[in-house]
């Protein structure tokens, strides 16, 4: 699947500025992590683009909607992973792929909620302070930490160089994430 048309997927479900934001932020965080691992930039890419595409179009649905729309595109391990992004769901895990989303969705969302109360956003944002502030059960409460220490666990990631290297791809698009 082109970037192209996950974008045009997404933006048929997704009108929301939060939730586009998050999924690009996320898109940015999969493509980077592909280039370090050796896998498809553009498939790791898209899934993080389009793992919460149905969210707001259908929230009781999520996230079947668009796991039946990939499954019929021919997009099994997209799907796959999209189906697997909350433990919850009791979806197993069974490669890279998987793993890296469940690690990278919650942890994104909740270091751009980091950035936005520093005055210089993620410039002097460092992984030390968001550990601080994931232990700050008030600040940024609907992220739900287990989650994040459940994707850290399964993708076998440090949790403070997993956070330096969000934060490390996502410098590049502050401008565009407004962060």
């Amino acid at each position: 699947m082109t970037r192209e048309k996950a974008r045009e997927i997404l933006e048929s479900m997704t009108k929301g500025e939060s939730l586009l934001r998050h999924a690009r932020s996320v898109e940015i965080v999969m493509e980077r992590y592909a280039r370090k691992l050796g896998e498809d930039p553009e498939e790791w890419g898209n899934t993080g683009l389009l793992h919460d595409a149905d969210y707001e179009a259908y929230p009781e649905e999520h996230p079947n909607r668009i796991v039946d729309q990939l499954r019929e595109l021919g997009e099994g391990k997209m799907a796959h992973a999209i189906s697997a992004h909350y433990t919850k769901w009791s979806v197993p895990y069974e490669n890279n792929l998987d793993k890296a989303l469940l690690a990278c969705d919650e942890l994104t969302g909740f270091i751009i909620a980091c950035c936005h109360v520093r005055p210089e956003g993620i410039d002097s944002l460092t992984g030390k302070s968001v550990i601080k502030k994931l232990k700050q059960k008030s600040f940024a409460a609907k992220v739900e930490r287990d989650e994040v220490y459940k994707g850290v666990e399964l993708f076998e990631v440090d949790l403070k160089e997993h956070i330096d290297f969000i934060i490390d791809a996502l410098k590049g698009h502050k401008e565009e994430l407004g962060i």
